[in-house]
């Protein structure tokens, strides 16, 4: 049995061999056979036939022995030990019938194209030499590795299954949940809401604690002062390029204004539905063929729905860009939405939900969200199972039609690509991307401060944590003391090992496995959020304790030092995430959305540099209240049952 929560799962664990046997490259191949896309054998057996929501698997090699683990989330109502049974026998047909040399030349594509693709920032390539040193005692191990992929026949495939992957050799685990699933989290009897006094003790002066914190390094690598090329279509869509040939890849990031802010209070989950859908067919292709088409490349292509917009992640080795581009135009343009597919994806996203509101960090951030905005507010609403079911395919469809267009969309490319190519290209693929009428625009309305010091319990049986939310609604992006909030933040709980809540919290008084506060400014509104992670017995003391350490920096402000090493660590940060192709694309693509010059890719460092002592202890006296503050805790219902005090 395992803790509520965790879902329906099955696991299965095969014994294999260290990473310096030569059967590791086939059994990497054999994994993405198994479980890579949509077009893979397990994924095709367990979840297209409704059995499984989700099947992921991964063999880990190391220096003495190594593992082949395959995790499968039970669909809804589905019995686990059918679940293995078909397992087995996709796995067993696989042996007895072979896979076929296209399954493996597409298997090596994206395991090559993986590796090339996770290597791309000096930070992996670090942690790739040690790993390779590590484990098989030579930091040039994966040029090799590589080169033995490429020489894997389908026959050794079969023989590694046969090997390896034996009914006898394997662990099995059914994991069930021990109590029934909370389908819902809002308006019930369980939740209760009060108003609390917390009496916490007195904390530890930071200038005791700075004496045991690593000293910081006064230089910053200097950034080259390289800036994205911009375009405009007519169309209204808005291209960001930054070529960057460092390596043979390409990074795409994109946005579109079609969040969840727009779904409908009945139909609340339905700007993600369309999300999730797009890459399910078109009008010319059909699920099986995109993700062929991209999976032959080791390209990926996502869409990730959030309140303010729909973030488009892709990647690709350079040369299959173009593809990239295709399949990307393809599915914005012409998507259809089929039926099948859509009520597929309607049972996972069911069964995603029920374990999601048995978790309490689920729970802690929908109740406390919803406590401080009201009802009719555009972030008020969170998908429930009867919305979910409300959804029909027209409603995608009328969705996409009102919400996909190229005047609110931005895409930007980091990348080994010729400027004019590139631009020459997305034209030809989104050139044509009609827009008609005006754009749709929300307006969001004022949100009073909590007056007082609000107090909600969603109880979760049989928990052994908490997770507790403090907060209430903060800045957006475009507010002049965003920059001393960030330094703010940053002293107060930006770091769990170096804040004053992660020194206090967490390390003096050991009431938190992990304690983080953040300013999530966004376009149209800010939230100010404290998160932490407590034993059920220690919750009440760490709210204390944390609502201690905002009254002492509301009243008493922050020191010089700690200013002058917070601004340093912003900024090496920054300087370090630049380095990364997948955060600098995103922080091109978003300064974009946000409207910001697009010089802020280099000027933000100078921002930081030029906030003062007295501006960070302004933004403490104005953006810390800690005694209007929301606080939500869910976990055991003791929680609930006590005052806290």
């Amino acid at each position: 049995m395992q803790e509520p929560g965790a879902g329906r799962l099955l696991q299965v664990v095969y014994p294999l061999p260290d990473a310096n046997q030569p059967d590791v490259p086939a059994l990497d191949v054999m994994d993405y056979i198994l479980t890579e896309g949509r077009n893979s054998r397990l994924y095709q057996a367990l979840v297209e036939s409704g059995l499984a929501s989700e099947v992921t698997a991964s063999v880990t090699s190391l220096r003495e022995s190594g593992w082949y683990e395959v995790l499968v989330t039970a669909g809804s109502k589905q019995d686990l030990k059918k679940i293995d049974l078909m397992l087995s026998s996709a796995i067993a047909n696989v042996a007895e019938k072979g896979v076929t040399s296209e399954e493996v030349e597409r298997a090596k594509t994206q395991l090559t194209a993986d590796v090339i693709l996770s290597n791309r920032d000096i930070t992996s390539q670090a942690m790739r030499l040690g790993t390779d040193e590590t484990t098989v005692g030579d930091y040039r191990y994966t040029d090799r590795y590589l080169a033995a992929v490429r020489l894997v026949k389908p026959t050794d495939v079969v023989a590694v299954i046969s090997k390896y992957l034996t009914k006898e050799a394997r662990t099995v685990g059914f994991f069930e949940p021990t109590q029934k699933l909370i389908t819902e989290v809002a308006d019930k009897p369980d939740s209760a809401q009060t108003t609390e006094n917390f009496s916490p003790g007195a904390p530890v002066l930071f200038s005791e604690v700075i004496k045991y914190l690593p000293p910081v390094d006064l230089a910053t690598d200097a950034i080259p002062q390289v800036l994205p090329d911009e375009f405009k279509f007519p169309n209204g869509l808005r291209i960001l390029l930054l070529p960057d040939g460092s390596t043979p890849t390409v990074t795409l990031s994109g946005y579109i204004q079609a969040g969840t802010e727009f779904d409908p209070e009945n139909k609340a989950g339905l700007a993600a539905f369309v999300a999730d859908n797009l890459l399910n067919g078109t009008k010319s292709k059909d699920v099986l063929t995109i993700a062929k088409v991209l999976g032959e490349r080791g390209a990926s292509l996502d869409f990730q729905t959030y309140r303010e917009g729909v973030h488009i992640e892709g990647d690709s080795l350079a040369d299959d860009l173009p593809i990239l581009l295709e399949i990307l135009a393809d599915v914005v343009k012409n998507s259809t939405f089929p039926t099948k597919e859509l009520e597929l994806h309607r049972q996972q996203t069911i069964t995603d939900l029920q374990q999601e509101l048995d978790e309490p960090s689920e729970v802690a951030r929908r109740v406390f969200v919803q406590s401080i905005y009201p009802k009719k507010h555009p972030l008020h609403t969170f998908p429930t199972e009867e919305s979910l079911q409300q959804i029909q395919r027209q409603d995608l469809i009328d969705f996409k039609t009102k919400h996909y267009r190229p005047d609110t969309t931005v895409l930007a490319l980091v990348g080994d690509f010729d400027l004019d190519k590139v631009r020459s290209l997305i034209k030809n693929k989104f050139g044509d991307w009609e827009v008609s009428g005006k754009a749709p625009i929300l307006k969001y309305p004022p949100v009073a401060m909590p007056e007082k010091i609000v107090s909600v319990n969603p109880v979760l049986p049989d928990k052994a944590q908490a997770v507790t939310y403090m907060g209430y609604t903060g800045i957006n992006r475009y507010d002049p003391r965003f920059h001393a909030a960030l330094v703010l933040n940053q002293i107060l709980g930006g770091d769990t090992l170096s804040s004053r809540l992660g020194a206090e919290v967490r390390d003096r008084q050991g009431l938190s496995y992990g304690i983080y506060s953040s300013f999530q400014a966004g376009k149209n509104v800010g939230t100010f959020l404290i998160e932490m992670q407590t034993s059920p017995e220690d919750s009440s003391k760490a709210i204390a304790s944390t609502r201690q350490i905002l009254q002492q920096i509301h009243q008493q402000g922050v020191t010089a030092l700690e200013v002058d090493t917070a601004k340093r660590t912003v900024i090496s940060n920054y300087n370090v995430s630049l380095a990364n192709p997948e955060e600098l694309t995103d922080r091109i693509l978003m300064n974009e959305v946000y409207g910001l010059d697009k010089v802020e890719l280099h000027s933000f460092t100078d921002k930081i540099q030029k906030v003062t002592l007295a501006q960070v202890n302004q933004a403490a006296r104005e953006l810390l209240h800690p005694d209007g503050i929301v606080v939500v805790t869910a976990g055991p219902s003791v929680l609930a049952e006590k005052s806290i005090r």
